[in-house]
């Protein structure tokens, strides 16, 4: 199956799994497994929750993480800052990378953005090198409209 045909499965899964269902923490907590599932060669799924001006650690799957990550810093700080998506293909060439795992190589970090509102950002790591591409971005950017 092509990575296309998964992610739009992926998608149509997303919209079932969370169809109905109003508490956030669930549904980020399903999300994240489903997608730890799903996606190969990653290592971390999560979320980061925005709240007093910093992202706060949420649901997820993998290693223990970073907590605390200020707006601005790091990826995930980056991309809630810039209330944008922002795909890593080498962690390490990142100025101001925030390794909570070492052995992470690449990163995609989706914002999720409510009426408006910056509600948080969806961050998966990879220890592969490029691991994320455009088709990534698009697809993992309609997952969590479900949100």
């Amino acid at each position: 199956m092509s990575d296309i045909k998964k992610y739009e499965r992926l998608v149509k899964q997303t919209e079932a799994l969370l169809f109905g269902e109003t508490n956030l923490i669930a549904n980020m907590s399903n999300l994240s497994a489903l997608l730890n599932e799903t996606l190969e060669n990653i290592n971390w799924v999560g979320f980061y929750l925005y709240e007093n001006e910093e992202l706060i650690l949420g649901p997820f799957q993998g290693k223990v993480a970073c907590v605390h990550i200020p707006i601005g810093k790091g990826v995930c700080g980056t991309a809630a800052q810039q209330r944008e998506s922002i795909v890593v293909v080498d962690v390490h060439q990142f100025p101001g990378h925030i390794a909570c795992d070492s052995a992470s190589q690449s990163e995609i970090v989706i914002p999720i953005i409510k009426e408006g509102q910056l509600i948080g950002v969806l961050d998966i790591d990879s220890p592969v090198k490029e691991r994320f591409s455009t088709d990534d971005q698009h697809y993992l950017e309609q997952v969590v409209r479900y949100l």
